[in-house]
């Protein structure tokens, strides 16, 4: 079978070796791959064109192991879904930073870790500790890197049994005031209040309390606080996560890949009259409005028509998250505004390290593409 097979592929036909490959059984395709791996180098190399045509990458990827063309060897077992095995052929190849993400893929988090940090990419590092149950470290990292949010993402990972919940609270607390979002501060602490009576009357939560509730100029609530007398919760303001979470092509993404999502996100503050996107400009990913109003014109000319007038909840430049392209309209800040962006390339990182997440996402996004097109030829 292997010499028929080495024929077809020889004489130009790989096709046909293909599809006699792929209607062998099992046994037969392993004995025959086993027997095609002591051949020469170039009968390897037929039959791995022809594995590659059946779609035995990982197969194909074996067979090509050793021969010194290590990117292909990793492409290959990446393609057959042997994202560990791609991430060693990777860093036999050089090629360090499409390493890390394949380990990070193939859910080899410590190497992984490992990798980025030799490369120094902390961000990367940070998110590998979150999904590595160290939220300290990771928010540790996150401080550093002066993103905020994503500080407060990992410790709220902190659970309340942990020894260093507490610290995690007020950490927590700290990061979301710091941003304006004083009434999710205060959301966070009136959970971990209510959580035990032991954490009810802790000193040094209520006192963090207090202190938020004189920041919102509620001086007489904190000091009923202060005095132990009735205490109620604020109710917390709409986040850009909860914004992020509502967008229709992430609307199947289980908590812990929206948590990640999330963490890719970076604030933007624009000053009213700035443009945000400017048509024809390159795409430069996701806008999420967490406040102010922007407004949707025609084009950059002065009497371009104004198509629409948005607010906060509204996204922008979703398209240009999954291909390159230019951008369709221009849009203007008519207040300032601030905002969440998740760049095209960060969101690509992000589904080459989440595999199930980027078959949800692909899958609502090629229906809400087809819902489009449906709509146009109507």
């Amino acid at each position: 079978t292997l010499q028929v097979v080495q024929t077809l592929a020889a004489q130009g036909e790989p096709e046909r070796a293909a599809q006699l490959y792929e209607e062998l059984g099992a046994a037969q395709r392993e004995r025959l791959r086993k027997e095609a791996s002591q051949g020469t180098v170039k009968e390897r190399h037929w039959l791995v064109d022809v594995l590659r045509r059946a779609r035995d990458f990982t197969g194909a990827a074996r067979l090509l192991d050793g021969s010194g063309d290590d990117v292909s060897v990793a492409d290959l077992y990446a393609q057959g879904g042997q994202h560990v095995a791609a991430a060693e052929a990777y860093l036999r190849a050089g090629e360090v930073e499409r390493a890390a993400a394949a380990f990070e893929r193939g859910g080899a988090l410590e190497r992984a870790l490992e990798v980025y940090r030799g490369l120094g990419a902390r961000e990367s590092m940070a998110n590998c500790m979150v999904r590595l149950g160290r939220p300290f470290e990771a928010a540790d990292l996150y401080r550093e890197l002066g993103q905020t949010h994503a500080e407060a993402e990992a410790l709220g990972g902190v659970r309340a049994e942990d020894p260093r919940y507490v610290e995690a609270v007020l950490r927590t607390c700290k990061a979301l005031d710091s941003e304006g979002f004083t009434h999710r501060a205060l959301a966070v602490l009136a959970d971990a209040l209510s959580s035990s009576e032991l954490l009810r009357v802790d000193p040094v939560l209520v006192t963090e309390k207090a202190r938020l509730l004189r920041r919102m100029g509620l001086d007489v609530e904190a000091e009923a606080l202060l005095a132990r007398l009735a205490a109620g919760a604020s109710v917390p303001e709409a986040s850009g996560y909860r914004f992020l979470k509502a967008i229709p092509i992430f609307g199947e993404l289980p908590l812990d890949d929206m948590k990640d999502l999330y963490r890719v996100a970076r604030p933007v503050a624009v000053p009213a009259g700035a443009v945000l996107l400017e048509k024809g400009a390159p795409g430069t990913g996701l806008l999420v409005l967490l406040e102010g109003t922007v407004e949707v014109f025609s084009g950059n000319e002065p009497n371009a028509r104004l198509l629409n007038t948005l607010g906060p909840g509204a996204h922008l430049g979703e398209i240009s998250l999954v291909q390159d392209g230019p951008v369709s309209a221009n849009v203007r800040a008519k207040t300032a505004v601030r905002a969440l962006r998740i760049t095209h390339e960060s969101f690509q990182h992000f589904l080459a390290t989440h595999d199930t997440a980027s078959l949800h996402i692909y899958r609502l996004f090629t229906q809400s593409l087809a819902a489009r097109v449906r709509a146009l030829s109507g």
